[in-house]
C-alpha cells in the first residue's frame, strides 16, 4: 500500500504536480478579475493594485502548470499524438496563459504610465474566465474527475 505522507508519492506521481498546481493560476486569475470589477464600481485604487499582483502572481505560475501539463502527457500518455480532448485542452490552455498574461501586461502597463486601465479590461477577463473554465472542464475528462478518462 502506498503512504499518502511519503513526500516521494506526491512529488513523483505521473500527473500530480499539474492537477495541484492549476488551481493556483485559476482562483488568481478570477480574484483579480474580481477585483478589477469591484474596483471599477467603486473606483478603488487599492483594489486595482490587488488585481494587478493577482493576476502577476496568476502570470508567473502558468509556466510551471505548462510545464507539468506537457510532462503528464508525456509521463502518462506517453507522448501520444495529440487529439480529441486532450488537443482541445492544450489549445485552450495556451490560449489562457496568453490572456492571463495579456491581462497582467495591461496592468503593468497603465502603472507604468499612471494611466487608468483601459475600459475593454473586463471585458477581457470576461473572456478569460470563461475559456479558463472551458479548459479546467476538459481537464476534468482527461483526469477522470467529469467522466471517464
Amino acid at each position: 500500500m502506498v503512504n499518502p505522507f511519503d513526500p516521494r508519492t506526491a512529488l513523483l506521481a505521473k500527473h500530480a504536480q499539474h492537477v495541484v498546481l492549476i488551481h493556483f493560476p485559476i482562483a488568481l486569475f478570477i480574484a483579480a478579475a474580481m477585483f478589477d470589477f469591484v474596483g471599477q464600481w467603486k473606483n478603488s485604487r487599492s483594489l486595482f493594485d490587488a488585481a494587478y499582483y493577482n493576476s502577476l502572481v496568476a502570470a508567473i505560475s502558468t509556466a510551471p502548470v505548462i510545464a507539468t501539463g506537457i510532462l503528464a502527457w508525456q509521463l502518462q500518455l506517453e507522448g501520444q499524438k495529440l487529439k480529441g480532448i486532450l488537443l482541445l485542452h492544450l489549445l485552450l490552455a495556451c490560449v489562457s496563459s496568453v490572456i492571463i498574461w495579456l491581462v497582467w501586461w495591461m496592468h503593468f502597463r497603465a502603472r507604468r504610465q499612471s494611466r487608468p486601465l483601459p475600459t475593454y479590461l473586463l471585458a477581457i477577463e470576461f473572456l478569460g474566465v470563461i475559456v479558463i473554465a472551458l479548459t479546467g472542464h476538459l481537464g476534468g475528462f482527461l483526469s477522470g474527475v467529469n467522466g471517464p478518462g
